[in-house]
């Protein structure tokens, strides 16, 4: 499974340690993952999706996983992601 968070497209990225005396090692920044299930409105039922902390609020700060999913780019979306993004907005459009 990949460290790739499902709705902001946010991965591990690369820099250095950096030690007092200025030696530089190699080292991995991950995002912070969380598996959760937020629920949506008119779908009627809870998606699941692996998401990082900070995209969570950013879900609660659009107003759901409905007004997120619609407002968010096709390229950051995982593929489940555009799934249900793709339900919703058939519904949204009917």
């Amino acid at each position: 499974m990949a460290r790739v968070c499902e709705l902001t497209g946010k991965s591990v990225m690369s820099g250095n340690n950096v030690s007092h005396a200025v030696n530089k090692t190699r080292r991995r920044f991950l995002p912070n993952l969380q598996s959760v299930s937020l629920p949506s409105e008119k779908l009627g039922k809870a998606l699941k999706f692996r998401v990082s902390a900070s995209a969570l609020r950013s879900v609660e700060h659009v107003g759901g996983i409905d007004a997120f999913l619609l407002k968010a780019k096709d390229t950051q979306l995982s593929k489940t992601a555009r799934q249900y993004k793709k339900r919703l907005s058939a519904l949204v459009d009917a």
